[in-house]
């Protein structure tokens, strides 16, 4: 029974229905107390733990030759534990959790069982019902003979930043733990990439062992689930990150019911418009996304799409740091048209692409963006004269020689490569800051092919004369497709 509203908390209601909010939070903003909310809602988020089968090398000497000696032994394995936070999202036993909450360690690791605990210590084991790695959620079933407590998603789309909300869940397997703060920023990309790096930020305490637990709102709905945290110390320092609902819940639905998640791919590598890129470019403000590769026989390059493109819009929608390419494409379904507006060289145009449909982690690994790096690691053999009268070093921190055929082959280039090749970086210039090295090639300059030094060096001279600040060079790399790195000028 709960004290706060009389209602039974294993009712066939969710611990978080409007009309029970309406009687703890009658007004909006925080409450003078969280003691009758947390007390509302802590029945429905629960611990998960897990048994793993770890895999563990025995022989200090396995894969030398010394290896036999110790009598073969082959890798053994332990036991192991992991633990983290979930809650539970309907009276049948339905619970949602982090992908990584549920995972096996490492590889060769295996995941025997999975528990679930409640917070009076009712432990249940349970049935993973369906995990998705990209989006890092996953849902577990549990079976009780009785209804059990649970909460409802609420609208993220709702939040904004300086809001209250709370944070249950079971850091350092101290479960039933509640923080509070306040949410830090909306839709905030970290820069890690993929589709779904855009989460709520939040000051309120997270650890490890938080993972996979809710984030609610002062109305007790659940518009957020906690998943990492950015930390120096490996401790909360106020700056969590939770995976939006909005984000969520499409998710959770399609894995209960078992089907398949699809996601739109156009089959580009791309990277943020920068103030180097911006002012390289002339651009009156950085936006957009710049295409650093594009994927033969993908959806992008059926359109034309070309590396070096800006990405402005995508079906209408801004592209920025809050609403990425990635983001955008990967929430469109596979075999829809869409138009793109793009800036190439200088010229605003729109492209109408047919959106592909995302390939497995595995897949994604063997695609080089039509790159034929050789993978001989032996750049030069000998070191080259200078050549040119400095304008380039002076001005970019680097030097540079012809690309010859045989430094081509070398450098394991593509036959037919034109560009000039780094020799020697200063340690001091921007370009050593943004990782250029000895051995890189430079295949163009603002857009502009480059096959001699003088050609290097003219790009330069008309950067100077437009007034801006960097030059946008292309850059290719043994091994790697070519990319677009802004450096700026001294």
């Amino acid at each position: 029974m709960s004290l706060a509203t009389g209602v039974p908390a294993g009712a066939q209601v969710a611990q978080n229905d409007a009309q029970h909010m309406g009687q703890i939070v009658p007004r909006a903003g925080a409450p003078g107390s969280f003691a009758d909310l947390t007390q509302q809602l802590q029945p429905a988020v629960v611990n998960i733990s897990t048994r793993q089968r770890v895999r563990v090398q025995t022989n200090p000497f396995a894969g030398t030759p010394f290896g036999d000696l110790f009598g073969g032994q082959g890798p053994q394995t332990r036991e192991a534990q992991s633990l983290g936070s979930g809650f539970i999202i309907s009276a049948d036993g339905y619970v949602v959790t982090n992908n990584h909450v549920i995972s096996a360690e490492g590889r060769g690791s295996t995941v025997e069982s999975i528990t679930v605990t409640m917070p009076d210590g009712t432990e249940f084991p349970a049935k993973l019902i369906g995990k998705d790695a990209q989006s890092d959620l996953a849902v577990l079933k549990i079976e009780s003979k009785r209804p059990l407590p649970f909460v409802k998603f609420g609208d993220s789309r709702n939040a904004r930043v300086g809001d209250w909300v709370i944070a249950i869940g079971n850091p350092f397997g101290l479960g039933g733990t509640v923080t509070a703060g306040i949410i830090s920023a909306v839709y905030r990309n970290t820069g890690a990439g993929g589709a779904y790096d855009r989460y709520l930020q939040t000051d309120a305490s997270i650890n490890r062992g938080n993972s996979g637990g809710p984030m609610f709102d002062m109305k007790g709905q659940v518009i957020g689930i906690n998943n990492a945290i950015f930390s120096p110390t490996g401790g909360s320092v106020g700056i969590g990150f939770a995976i939006p609902a909005e984000t969520a819940q499409p998710i959770v639905e399609k894995l209960i019911r078992g089907v398949a998640i699809e996601r739109g791919y156009l089959g580009v590598q791309i990277a943020p418009v920068t103030d180097d890129v911006a002012d390289s470019l002339g651009l009156s403000r950085k936006r957009g996304e710049i295409i650093q590769g594009v994927q033969p026989g993908g959806g992008a390059a059926a359109a034309g799409m070309q590396p070096g493109d800006i990405v402005l819009k995508v079906n209408g929608k801004d592209v920025t740091p809050e609403q990425t390419l990635s983001f955008i494409v990967a929430n469109t379904n596979p075999g829809t048209r869409i138009p793109l507006d793009l800036i190439r060289e200088g010229k605003r145009m729109t492209v109408t692409v047919t959106v592909g449909k995302r390939p497995t982690d595995e897949e994604l690994a063997q695609q080089n963006f039509g790159n034929q790096g050789d993978p001989d690691d032996n750049p030069f053999n000998r070191d080259p004269e200078k050549q040119g009268d400095g304008a380039i070093e002076k001005a970019l921190g680097f030097s540079a020689i012809p690309l010859t055929p045989q430094i081509a082959n070398q450098l394991g280039a593509a036959p037919g490569t034109q560009g000039v090749v780094i020799t020697a970086v200063d340690g001091s210039s921007d370009a050593a800051s943004k990782g250029l090295q000895r051995g890189d090639i430079v295949l163009s300059a603002n857009y502009r092919a480059v096959t001699t030094l003088s050609g290097l060096e003219a790009a330069i001279k008309e950067a100077k004369a437009a007034n801006r600040s960097a030059l946008l060079l292309r850059i290719q790399r043994r091994g790697q497709p070519a990319a677009y790195i802004p450096i700026r000028l001294r």
